[in-house]
């Protein structure tokens, strides 16, 4: 392409910038020009106009005046001839179009533009002059001794007016015409030499950036070659010697970048993530070396290929939602193989304004072992890892499905509850290793009797518990029940080999059926158990069905209710609180909020018996605010003593959490105490977290928001996995009671809280150890560095003002749990 000179640019240039400004300022001082004139022109004409006006009415009034004197006596004595010579004379004189004249009566005498004198109707003439486009009028009185005979209206035209006026703008607009020709040529003749001087000035200028602009080119373009020491400078001290700098600035920053880019190659390969950067279609543009390793495919293999190919056949990723931020999900990988690993993998958009480079950057981190691990966890949590059955919480989840089942599917189903019989002898005897042993082989005796399709699980030490489905519901169950109850007994009542010996091992059990005697869980259940408890009662290796009248504490549950409401009518609920301590320290960092409920002729009774019983009447809202509010005020006063009381913690159930504005409810609370939400911290277990988890975490994440602190509470009992948590801003594990109880001397449960710990510490979450009871399991958490722990350890659930003495003996260093931490 020729490139044309900028010396040749700039005098073109010079010379449309000068002739584009002179066409301008000439338009403008053309149209200025021409309003002025206009102006000019129409203040004389209307300065002519006027005095022309004043002296046509005057002369229109003496002409009016003149005539009405000559009238006198002919219109006194009547003399028509005299009358019509005399308007004849008026009507002579210049400009005047018409007469008429009137008698004192005021009917028409004369009509100069009437045929007849009768025959032409005459207009009412006002005596003050009537001025119209084309017309003046005027009227005079005619007057004889004193008396007026009547009146002469005058009417002149105005055709000499307007010709006199027409004749003065003709006049001023060539007066103003041959002034704009002269100014036209005066301002050609400047432009031009403006123009030429314009051209001279800009050669010159042109010339002196021009030079050194080409020496600087020349420069620049070895500069780029030289080493990184060498500098482009131009002994000049102005705009050009900027541009030097700004070159120089560049060419080293490029310089930079190479080598930033060599470093992020070298950075990228050193990852032990796979790094992919993906086009906004999916093609595979760039991978790292860990990539090549985790796939077993070459670059070469890689590039150019779509994403979806390295996900199995049934798999599918959308990576749509991340536009913004980082978002992390979970996926499958096929390698070259066809081993499929499982990967955690984060997506983020590449911001650019270039579109080739456009897309988005994958880090995926094969997540195998923590798969297992998760899934080990996952078993240790639901499953009994002694019997390798459901656990309690598992057992129970199992029978809510069941139940579920049968209300839809209108079929019956029974409840096993099983209690082995003198069991503690065996432990006893021949140590808890061989009660081990004799529970592992009385579980597989009870799943090899139980009819197919059947559930067993062990609900404690040595109770068991079988689920029999799809019963039908047309016909009495009792005998099918009654010959699987049978079936198990006998299952048991074959001798156990234990260190060489025989023992014989008998079971009691009850039967509860649904729908027939409980609807739900807890009362299943709790029937179920009422009826085993019949049976121990009458000897043992027996079974009962149950019958209300086993159970009496049906109508204590009942009465039970009606008492909670009294009592929180008449405020007879009181809080208590456990601290928590910072392990590291033993710092007091906060507390748990629990409810209690002294009850006359029972003692206290915990929230365990009768926060179901709230749920159950949806007392459990109201309950709830007033513990809110409870807490919050003693915290007002806690802060008004301690600056920092620490945080605390308030067990929240599912119905508070979908009450309808829980935020604007917990919000009022704050503000009616002044506390800040950060200083309140909610508790939800695991279970209500993963009920209808999407639109919890939506509740959740306005809680977040506005400051306050979630945790998770019985942590570990649940369904939860590493991944569900993520999406839940929490940010507490609490570890529950039954892992921590034997976690110092239970491989089982230290394996399962170390997991939590790890997790908890992966996840960036604070991790709480409950019903912390010695100083071994203290030395057990302290060792695997988990952050707090409350338990009785530390002394039992207290007062607001025990807890704020506890606080101030922190302060003065006299609290005597410390002494554990030293």
């Amino acid at each position: 392409m020729k490139l044309q000179r900028l010396q040749t640019k700039q005098l073109l240039l010079a010379v449309g910038l000068t002739a584009g400004t002179a066409l301008i300022l000439s338009a403008i001082l053309v149209a200025d020009f021409r309003a002025s004139s206009e102006e000019i022109r129409q203040l004389a004409v209307s300065s002519n106009e006027s005095a022309l006006r004043d002296g046509l009415l005057a002369r229109a009034q003496l002409i009016a005046l003149d005539t009405a004197d000559r009238l006198a006596a002919p219109l006194a004595a009547e003399d028509a001839a005299s009358i019509f010579a005399i308007a004849d004379i008026a009507l002579a004189r210049d400009d005047v179009s018409r007469l008429v004249i009137t008698d004192a009566a005021g009917a028409l005498v004369l009509d100069s533009a009437a045929e007849g004198v009768e025959t032409l109707p005459v207009d009412p003439v006002p005596e003050d002059p009537l001025w119209t486009d084309d017309t003046l009028r005027v009227s005079a009185p005619v007057r004889a001794a004193g008396s007026e005979l009547g009146r002469v209206n005058v009417t002149l035209s105005l055709i000499s007016l307007h010709n006199a006026l027409g004749g003065v703008g003709r006049e001023v607009s060539a007066i103003d015409r041959r002034q704009l020709k002269r100014s036209l040529v005066l301002f050609a003749i400047t432009t031009g030499l403006l123009t030429i001087i314009g051209m001279l000035f800009a050669r010159h200028g042109a010339q002196r950036i021009i030079v050194p602009l080409r020496e600087l080119t020349r420069r620049a373009a070895l500069l780029s070659q030289a080493p990184a020491e060498e500098r482009l400078r131009m002994r000049r001290k102005d705009e050009l010697s900027e541009l030097a700098q700004a070159l120089d600035g560049i060419i080293r920053e490029l310089k930079k970048t190479s080598s930033s880019r060599d470093y992020l190659d070298k950075l990228l390969a050193s990852m032990n993530d796979a790094v992919i950067v993906i086009s906004p279609d999916g093609i595979i543009k760039r991978v790292n070396q860990s990539t090549m390793s985790m796939l077993g495919y070459s670059e070469a293999e890689l590039l150019g290929q779509p994403l979806q190919s390295l996900l199995p056949q049934d798999g599918q990723l959308d990576l749509s939602a991340s536009q913004m931020s980082v978002d992390v999900l979970e996926s499958t990988f096929v390698t070259r193989n066809g081993r499929q690993i499982p990967v955690s993998l984060s997506s983020s958009p590449i911001s650019t304004d270039d579109p080739q480079f456009e897309g988005k950057i994958l880090v995926a981190r094969d997540i195998t072992e923590r798969k297992k691990a998760e899934k080990r966890i996952r078993f240790l949590a639901h499953y009994d890892p002694l019997t390798k059955v459901p656990n309690r919480m598992q057992f129970q989840h199992l029978l809510q499905q069941a139940i579920a089942r049968a209300r839809r599917q209108r079929h019956a189903i029974a409840l096993l509850y099983i209690d082995l019989d003198r069991f503690k002898d065996i432990n006893d005897t021949f140590g808890h290793m061989a009660g081990d042993t004799s529970l592992e082989t009385a579980t597989a005796r009870l799943v090899a009797a139980v009819p197919k399709g059947a559930v067993v699980g062990r609900l404690a030490g040595d109770e068991f518990a079988v689920i029999l489905d799809r019963l039908s519901a047309e016909r009495n169950v009792t005998n099918e029940v009654a010959q699987a109850a049978r079936a198990l007994l006998r299952s048991l009542g074959h001798p156990f080999r234990v260190q060489d010996n025989e023992v014989f091992l008998t079971a009691s059990i009850g039967i509860a059926t649904y729908p027939a005697d409980a609807d739900n869980v807890i009362d299943l259940i709790r029937n179920a158990d009422a009826a085993m408890y019949h049976a121990k009662q009458i000897g043992g290796n027996n079974f009962e069905c149950y019958t209300p009248e086993m159970n009496a504490q049906a109508v204590d549950r009942l009465m039970m209710k009606s008492k909670l409401r009294r009592a929180f009518e008449r405020n007879e609920l009181m809080l208590q609180y456990q601290p928590k301590y910072d392990l590291s320290n033993g710092v007091v960092v906060g507390a748990e909020a629990l409810l209690r409920w002294e009850l006359p002729g029972h003692g206290t009774i915990g929230p365990s018996e009768f926060i179901p019983l709230a749920e159950e009447t949806n007392m459990i809202l109201d309950i709830g605010e007033w513990v809110l509010d409870r807490v919050c005020a003693d915290y007002k006063i806690w802060q008004s003593s301690i600056p920092s009381p620490g945080r605390v913690a308030v067990n929240f159930s599912l119905k508070q959490l979908r009450q309808t504005n829980i935020q604007k409810r917990i919000a009022a609370i704050l503000a009616r105490h002044g506390v800040a939400p950060q200083r309140l911290e909610l508790e939800i277990t695991e279970t209500t977290l993963m009920q209808d988890a999407e639109r919890t975490v939506g509740i959740l994440r306005e809680l977040f928001a506005m400051g306050l602190h979630l945790s998770i509470d019985d942590f570990g009992t649940g369904y939860s996995s590493l991944s569900s948590l993520q999406q839940f801003p929490i940010g507490t594990l609490k570890i529950d009671r039954s892992f921590v109880r034997d976690a110092a001397t239970d491989a089982d449960d230290a394996t399962i809280v170390s997991m939590i710990i790890d997790m908890g510490r992966s996840l960036n979450m604070e991790v709480v150890a409950e019903g912390v009871e010695n100083e071994e399991q203290l030395a057990f958490l302290r060792q695997r560095k988990c952050n707090y722990a409350q338990g009785h350890l530390f002394g039992d659930p207290m007062s607001a003002d025990d807890y704020l003495d506890l606080l101030l003996q922190q302060q003065q260093g006299t609290d005597r749990y410390l002494a554990l931490f030293a």
